[in-house]
């Protein structure tokens, strides 16, 4: 594409942000679209989608995010080049998933829409080439901060889920799981030991390209979370295969089979640890209004169908859908809890752990990265969901806020949640470039 072109191309996509700023606003209570039973109004069409972006800026020197009361936070460690990811080893030390979306034959030749959205998130701090590596972070004096910080891995693609089972570590790129051997208390993985593939993920377009992996307890399964290739279906259900789902991978075949579909683009996965039932986080569709549709956190059956792309929150119908599938609408189920439109919920930890108080002894910490369709902003925070008898029992708490400043810009987004083996809650902070730890304040 020659020169001018470009530019004409770069100036239509700054109107066209400039315009999306004018779209609708919310017009729900507070709170209406969160918990079990959420308000869901009248699909809201526009000729532009709502565009509001907090843009990226990082944390100014000494900045960090607030914690709620009762709770401090400090940064375990920086510099870091857009963590997304974090894995919690036996030992303590603790794996960074460095990456970003791969830049693919197919996302070259994606077409006008998918380069101005590309544009968009990069204001959002997602326009950074991905580092492809894992770094491992070690506090052996347990003073929350990493002295020893080493690349543990590198040459991947676009890692985001990690998983050790026995002696062997799993790695959830953007197009297949690989394993390499672990030894514990390594700070590297030798060279000679390259990364081998265990199954292919579906990946290409990678609209979504997050990979996430979870261990079944006996380990003996992988649970793959694969986002959908498109908003709503509009780049065709042929791209679609495999996507918007949870597959299941034997760890011994790489044998793959479709565990649950319907999610369009699950992330955070973890075992409740009540009930042992599977449960995830998903962030659903854009583009029909400031107040739709509540990204969510669910328990997950086995065969079960959750909606996307024929409809929304079990049988909300959604129009823009090609098919429209009635007989596939009759069979979505709804979610267990919305947590609001657009918070774009990420990470997922369940307290089990934790030593945080009591206040965060049963229940899920969900890291939301942020919204871009929607006025105002929402999410942009990690918050807690009280648990009782294995579901959520109230209202999400704000453990951590304070990612935007006054002037709208971003300082943070956080993303990956875990528990240390110090009880303390980590944080990976993709805009501020770091991970955040959090404990009981200090008396």
């Amino acid at each position: 594409m020659r020169r001018p072109a470009l530019a004409i191309l770069a100036a239509a996509a700054s109107a066209l942000v400039t315009l999306a700023g004018c779209g609708d606003r919310s017009t729900l209570p507070v709170n209406a679209d969160v918990g079990p039973s959420p308000q869901l109004p009248a699909p809201r069409k526009t000729l532009i989608p709502t565009v509001d972006i907090a843009p990226a800026k990082g944390w100014p020197q000494g900045g960090k995010p607030q914690a709620a009361p009762g709770l401090e936070v400090n940064a375990m460690a920086t510099g870091l080049d857009h963590p997304r990811w974090l894995y919690v080893l036996p030992n303590g030390d603790v794996l960074v998933a460095e990456s970003n979306k791969p830049q693919t034959p197919e996302t070259k030749k994606a077409g006008l829409r998918t380069w101005v959205m590309g544009k968009v998130m990069a204001k959002a701090g997602a326009g950074v080439p991905s580092a492809d590596r894992i770094t491992l972070l070690r506090d052996a004096d347990g003073d929350g901060v990493a002295e020893t910080r080493s690349v543990f891995l590198q040459g991947l693609h676009s890692p985001f889920g990690m998983a050790l089972v026995g002696d062997t570590l799993y790695i959830a790129n953007a197009n297949a799981i690989v394993r390499v051997p672990y030894r514990e208390g390594a700070t590297a993985i030798a060279i000679a030991a390259a990364p081998q593939q265990l199954a292919p993920l579906p990946a290409g377009l990678n609209h979504h390209w997050t990979k996430n992996i979870l261990a079944s307890r006996d380990g003996g399964k992988l649970y793959a979370s694969v986002g959908s290739n498109s908003n709503v279906g509009e780049n065709g259900m042929k791209n679609e295969v495999n996507r918007a789902a949870i597959l299941e991978v034997d760890v011994k075949t790489g044998g793959t089979r479709l565990f649950a579909s319907g999610l369009r683009n699950p992330n955070g996965m973890a075992w409740e640890p009540q009930t042992g039932a599977l449960w995830t986080v998903v962030n659903e569709r854009d583009e029909i209004g400031s107040d739709l549709v509540p990204d969510y956190l669910t328990s997950v059956q086995d065969g079960a169908f959750y909606g996307w792309p024929y409809s929304y929150y079990g049988q909300h119908v959604d129009e823009r859908a090609r098919p429209q599938r009635p007989e596939m609408v009759a069979k979505a189920i709804a979610p267990d809890y919305a947590l609001g439109a657009h918070v774009a919920a990420l990470g997922l930890a369940f307290a089990e752990g934790a030593r945080l108080g009591p206040a965060y002894a049963s229940g899920a910490f969900i890291g939301q990265h942020g919204s871009w369709n929607r006025k105002p902003l929402s999410g942009y925070n990690v918050v807690y969901v009280p648990f009782e008898n294995g579901k959520p029992s109230g209202m999400p708490v704000e453990v951590l806020r304070g990612f935007v400043d006054g002037d709208g810009n971003a300082m943070g987004r956080p993303v990956g949640v875990a528990i240390d083996k110090r009880g303390a809650l980590l944080v990976a902070d993709d805009v501020g470039n770091v991970v955040w730890r959090v404990r009981p304040a200090a008396r």
